[in-house]
């Protein structure tokens, strides 16, 4: 079976302390208690400013030596530039330390904004800039802007794979060419839980599966009941063994082979009521052995 990861997106919020964190612990050791709780956190930090290499440094030490973090790459990619002239942006992100996270970087997430509809010469463009291993990661950051001369990092010798995931919100991507161009430069399509809000596809395009479950019924806030749980429990049961579920939602009609295994990355993003460490924890529950 594939490696599953389950964790939660973000662990610095206010409303968790004295509910998920003990009453009284202190700020800066919240991520020393998250990473010993749960296996796996989304970065999300990085999504709006650039990190230091400090500081991912200071994560990868902070943390157990089997855990896993993925990273949220810049809006400023994604939304601002929204994929134009990104080269160098890219390669500042790069740059600025993730690559220090070594043996404990999981996908990187490039998330797009409701707005911004499919092109497929963008997106292409996008996918062929993209480095699959640390070699290619370290030689694309050291193209990196002058500006961030100073302040980078690019993860010593390390080698390993790098795995990308994209989260769309625009309905024009439910598309067999954007499927079709994601299963060409292995990106994974992120199976996302949005109450509703934007679309759901579980379209399997690389040799993993990133899930983000951002709420059932109200988005970023409601919990999942035991049922929700459970349901979510058997479809990554199917995943991790490279099967699908039999009522999977997919883009494309004809199913994807089935592979030995997959690994699947799921992350809770209903914080605003403290539910997503809870959930995460029952659902790592659910697929005990």
């Amino acid at each position: 079976m594939g490696e599953v990861r389950i964790g939660i997106s973000g662990w610095r919020y206010a409303p968790w302390r004295g509910v998920f964190y003990p009453k009284g612990l202190p700020q800066k050791q919240e991520l020393h208690y998250a990473s010993r709780a749960l296996p796996s956190i989304e970065i999300n930090g990085s999504f709006y400013a650039l990190q230091m290499p400090e500081r991912y440094a200071g994560w990868y030490a902070d943390t157990p030596d089997d855990f896993v973090f993925s990273v949220k790459a810049p809006r400023y990619v994604t939304h601002i530039l929204r994929l134009r002239e990104v080269e160098g942006p890219i390669a500042n992100f790069l740059a600025s330390g993730v690559l220090a996270l070594r043996d404990k970087l999981g996908p990187l997430l490039w998330q797009f904004p409701p707005s911004m509809r499919f092109d497929a010469a963008l997106f292409e463009a996008f996918f062929k800039l993209l480095p699959h291993d640390f070699a290619a990661g370290r030689s694309l950051a050291r193209r990196h802007e002058e500006r961030m001369a100073g302040r980078v990092g690019f993860g010593g010798d390390y080698a390993g794979p790098l795995r990308h995931a994209v989260e769309i919100r625009h309905p024009s991507f439910v598309t067999r060419e954007f499927a079709d161009l994601l299963r060409q430069y292995r990106v994974a399509l992120v199976v996302a839980d949005t109450a509703g809000k934007w679309p759901y596809c579980e379209e399997l395009t690389a040799d993993f599966v990133y899930l983000r479950l951002h709420g059932d019924k109200e988005l970023y806030a409601s919990g999942y009941n035991e049922a929700a749980l459970r349901r979510w429990a058997a479809r990554i049961d199917a995943w991790r063994r490279g099967g699908q579920p039999d009522d999977a939602q997919r883009i494309v009609e004809r199913a994807p082979p089935r592979r030995k295994s997959r690994d699947v990355f799921c992350y809770f993003d209903n914080d605003i009521k403290v539910k997503a460490p809870f959930d995460a924890a029952r659902l790592i529950e659910l697929l005990a052995p």
